[in-house]
């Protein structure tokens, strides 16, 4: 087996029989930039196949042992396939249907004209192109979870289920959590599942609106109401009317607005700036906030009148620690997201820093995750991220999660005979390959590459876990 050097470009396998012929393709491809592995059999090609990610394979129809249709029909078992394009110095519009129907891209009778090759390469690694970006759209589409919110972890299956439940109703609702948790969307969720999913869903921080203004802002104001007043302006009320005002950050809200809210919420009219007049609403009022509202009513920050009307239903949103399932899938769906929208080659993380970021705690939550991911495929020299791409508050969190004890593991001596025992480090490992092709959907090569082993070791753990 022949390999050229290390290449920024796709790799091509070269599967060629011919000695003199294979290193004419692999010294012609190799000056065009791809990375060339060039064997002389299709058992070498399905060796390479099962170690490495090929992007195209150019095999001769025609091999000592096995023939080109075996290379092609172990290219259809991997995710993604390579691209291949079939050679034979023997053609015949049978072999030439046969091969395009088993998957070949194309087909091309020796001698083989070098320039029309390059050109067919470029058109089939181009359309290979196209249509990664295709599977990537494709993917995001898919990503887009419940609402926005992707989890399959027990604590955010419990918390869809809930929003289902709670939707039905028409009554406040209390959500909390800490920040970067994502209320936000679970109020916009509580909005889409519910009766007033056609209405307008509002959203409002309380915490980035003066004092002075905010009952302006949501009630609205007449003419004159106060200086600069030229005009009446609708309230949030008024713009939410048959929908949804969701009131984020509510413990921020000042107590004199507080008692208007809640007298909103008890007679279901609100009075603008500056009227004498009421006027109906006909609002579903959702709040949010990071604090604890139990402090904030200990002291005296908060009513215990309007706490008790906003908690008719309470819905915790758990801190992203408490699903770490998610954590990678919250990652690919991320990093497709940022080199998406950045228009490079989607980003991939080493094993390494895949391991890394599986440990670090997330105390910004799925807000953090989101920032992260932006930085490190923006400042990423290539399409593969390192342990070093990730900031030292990354690698510092994780190594102190590693020294942290085990919350979930009882402390003490080691368990007696007859007593529960813990997780023994083979099914420990077996637990967490199963959660990676979880994540992978069933692709073990990516699986592999997430592992940091190689496929055969895959399959080799899989059969002694049978």
């Amino acid at each position: 087996m022949t390999a050229t050097e290390p290449s920024d470009g796709e790799t091509i396998l070269i599967v060629e029989d011919d000695a003199g012929f294979r290193r004419l393709l692999a010294e012609e491809l190799a000056e065009t930039g791809h990375a060339v592995t060039a064997v002389a059999s299709a058992e070498a090609a399905q060796r390479v196949l099962s170690e490495s990610t090929v992007a195209l394979v150019l095999c001769d129809l025609r091999l000592p042992g096995a023939n080109g249709f075996a290379v092609l029909a172990q290219t259809r078992t991997l995710t993604p396939p390579p691209s291949c394009i079939m050679l034979t110095g023997f053609g015949t519009i049978d072999q030439a249907v046969a091969a395009l129907k088993a998957g070949a891209d194309d087909f091309l009778t020796k001698p083989v004209d070098l320039d029309h090759l390059r050109l067919v390469i470029a058109r089939v690694l181009e359309n290979r192109r196209l249509n990664d970006e295709l599977a990537r759209l494709r993917a995001l589409l898919a990503d887009r979870g419940f609402h926005g919110m992707l989890g399959r972890s027990p604590a955010m299956l419990r918390l869809f289920e809930q929003i289902r439940r709670i939707a039905r109703s028409e009554s406040a609702a209390l959500i909390t959590g800490e920040s970067g948790t994502g209320k936000e969307l679970v109020a916009r969720a509580l909005h889409a599942e519910g009766p007033r999913a056609d209405g307008p869903f509002i959203a409002v921080n309380c915490a980035g609106i003066p004092e002075a203004l905010l009952e302006s802002e949501l009630m609205g104001h007449v003419a004159g109401a106060f200086s600069g007043a030229r005009g009446a302006r609708r309230g949030l009320f008024a713009e939410a009317d048959q929908g949804t005002l969701f009131l984020d950050e509510i413990a921020e809200m000042p107590a004199g607005m507080q008692t208007k809210l809640l007298r909103v919420l008890q007679d279901g009219r609100v009075r603008p700036v500056g009227s004498n007049t009421e006027q109906a609403t006909d609002v579903r009022v959702l709040a949010a906030t990071h604090r604890d509202l139990g402090q904030c009513l200990a002291d005296g920050r908060f009513r215990a009148d309007l706490f008790y009307r906003l908690e008719t239903f309470r819905i915790q949103v758990p801190p992203l620690r408490a699903r770490g399932e998610d954590i990678a899938a919250l990652l690919a769906r991320q990093l497709r997201a940022c080199s998406l929208a950045l228009g490079v080659p989607e980003r991939r993380l080493t094993p390494a820093a895949w391991r890394l970021l599986l440990r670090y705690p997330w105390p910004g939550n799925v807000r953090e995750l989101h920032s992260l991911v932006e930085r490190m495929v923006t400042l990423a020299a290539g399409e593969v991220i390192e342990v070093a791409d990730l900031p030292e508050r990354v690698r510092a969190g994780a190594a102190d999660a590693d020294q942290a004890p085990d919350q979930t593991k009882p402390q003490g001596p080691m368990p007696t005979a007859g007593a529960p025992a813990w997780e023994t480090l083979a099914e420990h490992e077996q637990h967490y390959i199963q959660q990676v092709l979880a994540f992978t959907g069933g692709n073990k090569q990516q699986a592999a590459r997430i592992l940091g082993i190689g496929r055969k070791t895959l399959y080799r753990k899989l059969g002694d876990a049978v």
